[in-house]
């Protein structure tokens, strides 16, 4: 674990899935003594632009986002589907219950019970977070071509 290393992402997740065994080195402080880092270091890893006292609370990081993609750990066969990142755009808002908190209500769309309507509600909701919160990953994103222009639309009205 070390800021100096490939970003944590979903790509480096696949390819660390595909191993039987990980073992994890946690610097603290000033990391890993260079002649190992050289001599049995195979794949540097960083959580972050951020400097942490140790490697261990990354490490925690790396350990669940890889433990979420082992069948079985998350409960629903289809759990990991909708998740941030997954198809390049953030995840959409959660509502749990009640329906009404201090006068916010959960949008009446969810309440409904359509499913195919509670799902292309979900599915804007995704491009547009995306838009306002990590643009960025837009560019590689999974979208039609109705919703590109749809989210150009949000860009000029803007």
């Amino acid at each position: 674990m070390t800021p100096q290393g490939d970003r944590l992402d979903n790509t480096l997740l696949t390819k660390l899935l595909k191993f039987e065994r990980l073992l994890i080195i946690c610097g603290r402080y000033e990391g890993v003594d260079e002649r190992v880092r050289e001599m049995i270091v195979d794949q540097e890893v960083c959580v972050g632009d951020v400097v942490v006292s140790g490697g261990e609370i990354p490490a925690l990081m790396l350990v669940d986002a890889l433990s979420r993609h082992i069948p079985g750990v998350l409960g629903a066969e289809d759990a990991l589907e909708e998740e941030s990142f997954e198809s390049g755009l953030l995840e959409y808002p959660q509502y749990t219950r009640p329906a009404e908190f201090q006068g916010y209500l959960v949008p009446e769309i969810l309440r409904s019970g359509h499913h195919a309507e509670i799902e292309r509600w979900r599915r804007v909701q995704q491009i547009y977070r995306t838009h306002l919160r990590r643009p960025d990953l837009l560019d590689d994103a999974q979208l039609s071509e109705s919703e590109r222009e749809w989210l150009e639309n949000q860009k000029e009205n803007r």
